[in-house]
């Protein structure tokens, strides 16, 4: 680009030719601006702009090294888009009928150096811009892209035209990130920051698993199964609650995949993070009792008013239901909404009869027995004597 942009310029080191209407037109102007905008993906229209702001540029700094105050006045510049020749018009900015032109006859070579610089700054400002607005309708979506440098504890990714910082607060705690390694990320935000607009990427979002199920499952990208909620404890665990208003879809089914094979995809992509999927219900009690998976058998009872779903669970059941570290109450409360607390069912009666029963078919067992000993007993003492015979 810099061999373009001097090829644009190189006029400009002779004043005569670069700022005044040539006699005879010539295109390479026209050929070098057409090669950037084509090479940059520019509006010609925008790096004309730029060269005539590069012009009233050079022309201050020339006219405030000779004394001259340009404050009060304001600039325009005429440029032939096919050969390239200028002229700067100036006027006061009170009066813009004493518009006059200005062109110096001799700008220099310093003028047109610092012209070039000014082009070369505004044409990457103008092309970081067409990139952004670029980036600016894919925000929420996946992207790709390639671990560049730790800035930090922050993370630089190169996304091909331009660069990307993943926050300290965005990454997974537990991954292992390595240079040149190339990832899916979610384009959370465009903000601005000390260099400009930057993007800003996010693995640990929440949002990062449902795109991947819609990349993953076609039922969820064509909208035949929705995500209906779903809550994150980014590199350990996450829960979604999955719905779908089709008669023959199994949401579940369809975001599990033959074999498992769906949600392995998106448990590889995040490094092993356990992902469990239940079935949503508008019937709080159902979906909270199905948030509490792999747990069975729970009695839920709800507190609509406070918030609070009092579980009861089986002794068997119970240490499922809580899950290591209250992990998976937690985030069964994150996703519901509900604040929930998990308690042991006792001893059922039931069982302590069927006991009672399993008891007595052992003592009715015992007794038969006794009465046998008993019989063999008698049959031994009424048997006669073969010695008195």
């Amino acid at each position: 680009m810099a061999s373009r942009v001097n090829s644009i310029l190189e006029v400009g080191k002779r004043p005569a030719i670069f700022f005044n209407k040539m006699q005879t037109p010539r295109t390479e102007f026209a050929q070098a601006l057409k090669a950037i905008a084509s090479e940059r993906g520019l509006d010609p229209a925008v790096i004309l702009e730029t060269i005539k702001q590069a012009i009233i540029a050079a022309y201050r700094r020339d006219a405030r090294e000779h004394g001259e105050d340009t404050e009060e006045t304001d600039f325009d510049v005429e440029i032939n888009s096919r050969d390239g020749g200028a002229k700067i018009f100036a006027w006061p900015i009170d009066k813009p009928e004493e518009k006059k032109d200005v062109t110096p006859p001799g700008f220099g070579r310093i003028a047109a150096q610092t012209a070039k610089q000014v082009i070369h700054q505004k044409i990457r400002e103008a092309e970081k811009g067409a990139i952004m607005d670029e980036f600016s309708g894919r925000v929420g979506a996946l992207v790709s892209g390639m671990v560049l440098r730790f800035d930090g504890p922050d993370v630089r990714v190169d996304m091909g035209r331009t660069e990307a910082i993943m926050p300290a607060e965005e990454r997974i705690p537990n991954e292992r990130l390595n240079l040149n390694q190339r990832l899916s990320f979610l384009l959370k935000e465009i903000k601005e920051g000390l260099r400009g607009r930057e993007l800003i990427l996010s693995r640990a979002d929440p949002v990062f698993v449902e795109k991947l199920f819609v990349r993953e499952v076609p039922e969820v990208n064509s909208g035949s199964v929705e995500i209906k909620l779903i809550a994150r404890e980014a590199g350990i665990r996450t829960k979604i609650a999955v719905f779908s208003n089709q008669s023959g879809v199994d949401p579940v089914g369809s975001c599990v995949g033959q074999k498992g094979v769906r949600v392995q995809a998106v448990t590889n992509e995040l490094g092993g993070e356990r992902i469990d999927i239940v079935p949503y219900s508008e019937d709080t009690t159902e979906l909270i009792a199905a948030s509490l998976s792999p747990a069975q058998n729970l009695v839920v009872t709800l507190e609509t008013k406070m918030k609070i779903a009092k579980v009861k669970a089986p002794e068997d059941q119970l240490s499922l239901a809580i899950g290591k570290d209250g992990q998976n109450a937690r985030l069964s409360a994150k996703l519901t909404g509900y604040r929930i607390e998990v308690e042991g069912i006792p001893e059922n009666k039931v069982e302590k009869k069927e006991a009672v029963t399993e008891d007595t078919s052992s003592d009715q067992s015992v007794g038969i027995k006794e009465g046998a000993k008993l019989k063999m007993v008698d049959k031994i003492k009424n048997k006669p004597d073969e010695k008195k015979k």
